[in-house]
């Protein structure tokens, strides 16, 4: 099944084209890593496929029901209603964890199935001390997280996404943040959830992880998707000019 399908995206901010006419989809079971250098537009394009920043044109789908359209050259979204149903497909894990301060572990996971999905307390609860378990932090459910490590903030930070049983997830830049002995518990995480079939978008700069993890690579630079295919041929073998300078810069 097509979970996320990209036609035309185009985004601008102050008449600075950020995204030009950008085409993508991602199917469900799949890995799809975006790379390239900063400024490129990958974190916007994130943004604008989880609707936190709105795209000027262009078509954006989620499991064949159209969230946003183009009328006169305009973006139209779906009514809010309706949209909500539409952001229950994904979630979004950010680099700099977004979780609340004065929420303890276990209520940053559990607050958002109970309040906003109306599921049982009980079985959210067991489920995300399931959760906690898979990430490495059984024994942090009542802990706060200016009591955590970068590292294990971000581990609670993808616990939550996962407990709104989001049809996939996104990444963006998520071990940023994070020192490289901590970002290699981030990644064993991420790659625990590959090889178990979720459905991720990953921007990343760890090209050896992207490498690992991605059934598809999608090189942007400048706005635009200039190179995408199988992490054998993108990153181990680029056609484009753009996509070997930017891989060489990277190995030096």
């Amino acid at each position: 099944m097509r979970i996320l399908e990209i036609n035309n995206l185009k985004k601008s901010f102050d008449k600075k084209t950020v995204l030009e006419d950008i085409s993508m989809y991602v199917d469900e079971g799949e890995v799809v890593s975006i790379i390239g250098p900063s400024g490129s537009g990958k974190s916007t394009l994130l943004r604008c496929a989880t609707f936190l920043e709105n795209m000027d044109s262009g078509e954006l789908s989620y499991c064949g029901k159209k969230a946003v359209t183009t009328n006169d050259g305009k973006a139209v979204y779906l009514p809010k209603k309706e949209m909500r149903e539409v952001q229950t497909n994904f979630g979004l894990v950010f680099q700099n964890f977004n979780l609340f301060p004065h929420y303890t572990v276990l209520k940053n996971i559990t607050d958002a199935p109970i309040s906003i999905q109306k599921r049982d307390k009980q079985e959210v609860y067991d489920e995300a001390r399931k959760l906690l378990e898979k990430v490495g932090l059984s024994d942090k459910e009542n802990a706060y997280p200016c009591e955590l490590s970068g590292g294990q903030q971000q581990r609670v930070a993808i616990a939550r996404a996962l407990a709104m049983n989001p049809k996939m997830l996104f990444f963006d830049e998520p071990t940023s943040a994070l020192d490289p002995e901590i970002t290699a518990g981030i990644l064993r995480v991420m790659k625990g959830l590959a090889e178990a079939n979720m459905t991720m978008v990953i921007v990343t700069h760890e090209i050896d992880f992207a490498r690992a993890v991605s059934d598809r690579v999608i090189f942007m630079d400048g706005g635009v998707i200039v190179e995408q295919g199988k992490p054998s041929d993108v990153i181990d073998n680029p056609k484009n000019e753009r996509t070997k300078s930017f891989l060489k810069k990277l190995s030096v």
